[in-house]
């Protein structure tokens, strides 16, 4: 008996996060029947924007806004259940009501996870990530001692309140005796509340797995959306400058508890500059009157966090490794509008590092903080059309040199362009 032929793709940030996942997600969701998330937490932060209506989603998949795909949030990704009832409230505020699963293996985000992540942060000073304080490296942390609450465990009361009293007692001591931290809310606080969450949160958990391997083996179109950026990898990124689970696509088959054999398409989604939320080196950052410019020009504030994001220029030694490690297929390359009327664009094509010139971003910190980019300057174009029905050949001259050396520099197509931020605005090649 033959198998169906397998219809699955991966959408992944090329940078540092930020890059545009959602509105790519979005883009291609109305035809799919599955749309995933398999790592990160509701330190993420997608926004879509339909007909002028913005959607800003911290845990459910972007594909929420189309009626056909059903939307898994899988076992890899960290869930603050009060967080992911009021974003279903506020969706369903606005007329959508969420085909949603939600693995029942998936790890919770619980109040003291919060309190430790704002200890953590201040005990590591420059070594921190620049951190969202949502608990997500904290959560991460109980997952891997074993001692993690999942959401399976809020629908059963005794085993929740067994597990509660050890991971409860392991992180007050510790944020308390070795942080100096506090732990604002009680056991019995918590163990009240959360079996409430458990109860508005039932009809969503089940077991997502088996729902993507029955859908896998009937031939469904499954859509995988990552959260952050590669250079968040907590494995590749710049550590420890990361987040704390693996953004990169391989990281599909532990997440959801998928299993393939073949990936039809691996998007890495990537802004025509870069940008970056948090602390640590950033070679290509610009500390001008042109980072306003961009920031503001491409609303550069955080989805999850309002913060203002740092501003660089395009950084072609990053994208080189999100094209090996991921094992893109293609690029969309995004907000090539922002960056209308700059008559020159720095590109980062090398590092030089104590007199020597570098391609791949190096593992030691010491490198990577003396590192400073090598640059070709090309030339910038005036306008950009915003409509999404012109041909990719006729964009501006500049633009398709632009995009040209980005090509020949990381070996990987750009077969998506986005020329503005509505769901339309996107050309094809």
């Amino acid at each position: 008996m033959n198998s169906p032929t397998q219809n699955i793709s991966v959408i992944v940030g090329a940078q540092w996060g930020d890059e545009g996942k959602g509105k790519i997600t979005d883009f291609f969701a109305g035809d799919t029947d599955y749309v995933v998330r398999f790592q990160g937490g509701n330190n993420a932060g997608h926004t879509v924007i339909v007909n002028d209506e913005v959607f800003k989603l911290h845990l459910i998949p972007s594909g929420v806004l189309y009626s056909k795909p059903v939307s898994i949030i899988g076992n890899g990704v960290v869930v603050d259940p009060k967080v992911l009832i009021n974003e279903i409230g506020e969706l369903q505020k606005r007329g959508i009501d969420p085909n949603l699963s939600v693995s029942d293996r998936a790890h919770v985000i619980m109040p003291y996870h919060i309190d430790m992540d704002a200890a953590l942060t201040q005990h590591q000073d420059q070594l921190a990530a620049g951190s969202t304080k949502r608990g997500i490296a904290p959560v991460y942390a109980d997952k891997m001692y074993r001692h993690g609450i999942r959401m399976i465990d809020l629908l059963e009361p005794e085993v929740f309140k067994e597990k509660l009293t050890k991971a409860y007692t392991f992180n007050k001591n510790l944020i308390e005796q070795a942080l100096g931290g506090k732990v604002a809310m009680s056991l019995d606080a918590i163990y009240s509340e959360y079996l409430g969450y458990g109860e508005r949160l039932k009809k969503y958990i089940a077991d997502t797995a088996v729902i993507l391997y029955e859908a896998k083996k009937s031939g469904k179109s499954i859509l995988f959306e990552g959260a952050q950026g590669t250079s968040l990898d907590v494995d590749h990124g710049i550590y420890p400058h990361t987040t704390s689970s693996n953004t990169i696509a391989g990281g599909i088959a532990s997440g959801s508890g998928l299993s393939f054999t073949k990936i039809d398409k691996i998007i890495g989604v990537a802004k025509a500059y870069v940008t970056r939320v948090g602390i640590s080196p950033f070679p290509t950052e610009i500390d001008d009157n042109f980072a306003k410019l961009i920031r503001d020009k491409g609303d550069e504030y955080g989805t999850t966090t309002g913060r203002p994001r740092r501003v660089g220029w395009l950084d072609l030694v990053q994208l080189r490794q999100t094209v090996r490690v991921h094992g893109l297929t293609e690029i969309a390359l995004i907000k090539l509008d922002v960056l209308n009327g700059i008559a020159e664009l720095p590109v980062c094509t090398a590092y030089n590092i104590n007199g020597k010139k570098i391609n791949e971003i190096p593992a030691s910190l010491t490198e990577y903080r003396s590192a400073t980019p090598v640059y070709n300057t090309l030339p910038g174009w005036k306008t950009l059309s915003s409509d999404p029905d012109q041909d990719f050949k006729t964009l501006p001259k500049n633009v398709l040199n632009y995009i040209d050396f980005i090509e020949h520099e990381i070996d990987c197509r750009i077969t998506i362009v986005s020329v503005g931020p509505q769901r339309h605005q996107t050309v094809l090649r």
